[in-house]
């Protein structure tokens, strides 16, 4: 009977050892990654718009501020107040994620997220959530002009988001309700308040109407994949002409007492 020798068996040992080391660091690494790589990670997804400030605890668990900017190194910088917890859970099929944000959400906001063959999805579960209408300055032009201010109130419904490379569909509905909206333009506060309606489909809709004040909006828009297609246009309430025109010559085309509006 041959007996194996004792270099053959030490040799495989070791590649048994080495096996499990590396398994072990790969499970610790997943297990233990810091909440600073899912800060870089989501800084990078967004070009540095949406950034994790002293992000703590894992990926898995962690708090940070979040910060709204107008980019990587960006003039404009909206912080939210409070700090904003996250708890992702694995799933066979992709992740589930609950956002803990007492500043903007009476109710954690739920989403679960798979991946796709050339993309992502992300399910949201419905929920609503309040938000300063400042933070858009963040996002740079023309929202850093506007410099609003109010309260924007987001309601979601079945809402549904896929990435397919650079392609985005959307199914279900958001509503985002803009209320005692005022501007650095205008020395009118507040100027009106507004709805805006999006609907997933095969084309997704958008559609935004004034439900009070003196800066009337109004207007249309198509999602064709990659950009919103937007034609709308702004008018003042009788006698807040001169306190609006400001405002209006700005935001968009002047037609007349009309100012057309025309995005993507």
């Amino acid at each position: 009977m041959a007996i194996p020798s004792t270099s053959h068996a030490s040799g495989s040992g070791w590649r048994w050892a080495l096996l499990g080391a590396c398994i072990g660091i790969a499970l610790a690494l997943a297990v233990f990654a810091p909440a600073r790589w899912l800060a870089a990670g989501l800084a990078q997804w967004s070009d540095g718009h949406l950034q994790l400030i002293n992000a703590r605890g894992t990926l898995w668990n962690g708090t940070a501020g979040v910060v709204f900017s107008s980019g990587a190194g960006g003039a404009e910088s909206i912080s939210l107040p409070g700090q904003l917890g996250w708890t992702l859970r694995p799933r066979w099929d992709g992740i589930s994620a609950t956002l803990d944000l007492p500043c903007c959400a009476a109710k954690p906001l739920e989403f679960k997220g798979r991946p796709r063959s050339d993309g992502l999805e992300l399910e949201w579960r419905d929920g609503q959530s309040r938000w300063p209408a400042a933070m858009l300055a963040g996002f740079g032009a023309p929202w850093n002009t506007l410099k609003l201010e109010g309260a924007l109130d987001l309601s979601m419904q079945a809402l549904v988001l896929r990435w397919s490379g650079r392609q985005l569909t959307l199914a279900g509905r958001a509503t985002l309700d803009a209320t005692d909206i005022s501007s650095s333009l205008s020395t009118l506060k507040p100027m009106g308040s507004y709805r805006i309606a999006l609907e997933g489909g095969p084309v997704p809709s958008l559609l935004l109407t004034t439900r009070e004040g003196s800066l009337q909006l109004s207007g249309s828009g198509r999602w064709n994949g990659t950009t919103m297609r937007f034609d709308g246009e702004a008018s003042a309430a009788p006698g807040r002409e001169d306190a609006l025109s400001n405002l209006l010559n700005i935001i968009g085309r002047r037609d007349g007492a009309r100012s057309l509006i025309t995005l993507g």
